[in-house]
This record gives C-alpha cells, sequence and structure tokens, in this order.
C-alpha cells in the first residue's frame, strides 16, 4: 500500500523551498534535514519506509532541487538556514517533530537545537560531527595512508589552486569514492542527486570549499563541540564504518550528548541509509518508538 503524500511550496528567507510529506500516521512526524549545502533531498528518500506510522517531511534547502535558486550569495550562512528551518515548521504546522540531520544536515539539525526550539521530540544525526576541525582533521589522517602517488597528485593540484583540473577531480573521488558510498554500481536517486548538485555549486562551495576536504568556505571555523551538552533531547547517532564522517566525529557527538545513543553500520560508508537500508530504517523505527512510549517533555 503506498503511503499518502502532499507536496507544495513555503516561504522562507530569501524565497520559496519545496516540501513533500510522506504518510499520515499519529505518530510524531519526523522532519528531514539533507547534506550538502545544495544537495536536495532525493537521496534520503528510503526514509519513505518510515512513514507508515507517522508524516515524513522533506524539503529542498533554498538553492537546490525544486526550491528557487536565488543569487545572492549572502543568504548562504548556517543562521538563515536555522531560519529557513523555523520558517518550513512553521508553514507545514509541525508543531512537534523528531528533528533528523544527514551529513550537512546534522550540523544545520545541531545549530538549530542551539536555540532550544519548542516542540523537539528527539533529535538524529546521521553521518555528522561536532565541527569543521574534527571533519578536516580525520579527513586529513584518512587522506595520509593514501598510495603516495595518488597524494602527490593531490597535492600537486592544491598547491596551485587548481580544484577543478579532471585529473585532479579523478584522484579525489578515488579518494572519496570509497567513503561516500560503497555500492557498486551507486543507486539511481544518489546519481540523480549529483547531477542536482553538480548544477548550482555555489552554495557548497560559499559555505564551505571545492571539495570535502578542502574548507575555505564560511563554515571553515563552526563548532559546536563545547555546547552539545546543551542539547537535552533523546539523540541517535548514527554513522558507517567507512564514513567520511568517522566513527571518531560519531563519538565525540555521543560523549557530548547527555541523552544519546550511538549506531555504528559495518558494512557503510557516508550513505548508510543506502547502503544498508533494512538496518538502518530498523535502528531509528525502534529509536522513534521508544522515545513516543514516553512522556513528551519540552
Amino acid at each position: 500500500m503506498t503511503n499518502p503524500s502532499r507536496e507544495g511550496y513555503a516561504t522562507v528567507p530569501g524565497g520559496q523551498v519545496w516540501y513533500k510529506v510522506v504518510g499520515a500516521g499519529g505518530g510524531v512526524p519526523l522532519l528531514t534535514l539533507h547534506g550538502g549545502p545544495g544537495v536536495g533531498h532525493d537521496y534520503l528518500e528510503p526514509l519513505e519506509g518510515l512513514a507508515s506510522d507517522r508524516p515524513v517531511v522533506f524539503f529542498d534547502q533554498l538553492g537546490c532541487g525544486r526550491s528557487d535558486k536565488p543569487g545572492d550569495v549572502s543568504l548562504w550562512r548556517i543562521e538563515r538556514f536555522v531560519e529557513e528551518v523555523a520558517a518550513v515548521r512553521k508553514a507545514l504546522d509541525l508543531e512537534r517533530v523528531h528533528l533528523y540531520g544527514q551529513s550537512w544536515g546534522g550540523w544545520l539539525a545541531i545549530e538549530v537545537m542551539m536555540g532550544n526550539p519548542p516542540g523537539v521530540a528527539s533529535l538524529i544525526l546521521s553521518s555528522t560531527s561536532a565541527s569543521t576541525r574534527q571533519s578536516i582533521a580525520e579527513l586529513a589522517r584518512l587522506k595520509a595512508s593514501l598510495p603516495q602517488e595518488l597524494q602527490d597528485t593531490l597535492e600537486r593540484y592544491e598547491a596551485v589552486g587548481d580544484y577543478h583540473n579532471l585529473e585532479y577531480e579523478s584522484a579525489v573521488w578515488a579518494f572519496l569514492g570509497p567513503l561516500f558510498c560503497r555500492l557498486d554500481p551507486w543507486p539511481e536517486l544518489l546519481i540523480r542527486t549529483g547531477e542536482i548538485f553538480s548544477s548550482n555549486r555555489v552554495p557548497y562551495e560559499t559555505m564551505w570549499g571545492p571539495n570535502e576536504f578542502t574548507i575555505t568556505g564560511n563554515l571553515k571555523d563552526w563548532d559546536r563541540s563545547d555546547r552539545l551538552g546543551e542539547i537535552a533531547v533523546p539523540t541517535l547517532i548514527m554513522c558507517g564504518r567507512y564514513d567520511e564522517a568517522t566513527p571518531a566525529c560519531a563519538e565525540t557527538l555521543h560523549s557530548g550528548i547527555p541523552n544519546s545513543e550511538m549506531h555504528i553500520f559495518e558494512q557503510s560508508a557516508h550513505m548508510a541509509h543506502l547502503e544498508e537500508t533494512e538496518r538502518y530504517l530498523q535502528t531509528m523505527q525502534e529509536f522513534l518508538d521508544r522515545v513516543e512510549r514516553k512522556p513528551a517533555v519540552d
């Protein structure tokens, strides 16, 4: 049986964003924040598997997918994205939600929680970290284990800032590919997501940089590792064993967030929800069920 769905547009600071609500169950809605910045929601579609018990809410953040793509680069700030999440909640009457963030979406979810928003029943952080500092340090550690020839190729182009040279980009994906998704071939929805991302890289390059391990954007000093204790809601932290957002990043989150639990997917990289879908959804479902059996406290 197909879950009912509806879609539309919501007004947020800077423009209009496209949303889709799947399912109409009586559970607390799951509000999803995709990665990037600028990737779009498509690759998170397997989360529709949770929609038999609750509405699952997707939206393309401003600057990607079906949402507006304004040319004003001043919009690409984490503070504005926090306002965007609040605007989507208001537009869709999401008084109470489980808040899910994957990759960059996890950073955004953490930043949202720093404002102590009302009505968040739980937090789910997937393949993310508490700071750019640790993310870059972990990627540098992994990069140092590459064959010397590949390291030399990366460093040669990085030294002159030639980040879009085809040889350099090929070397980047030789490094990042196994840390991103270990499926071969990649699922169609992940390929589709990559095409959406490639069509407008401005939000990503403004906030992050030319690639995952080279940060030049306005997120370079983002760090909430010393404020994780402010997150009081039940929190599920997940990552893949081979994740670019490594288990060490997940452990920092787990040790810093008081009421948290952590799960590592042993056969996965950065896309555990695609690589081990059944186990991933089961882990989420069991967590959501436990949270909803407890009395609500805001």
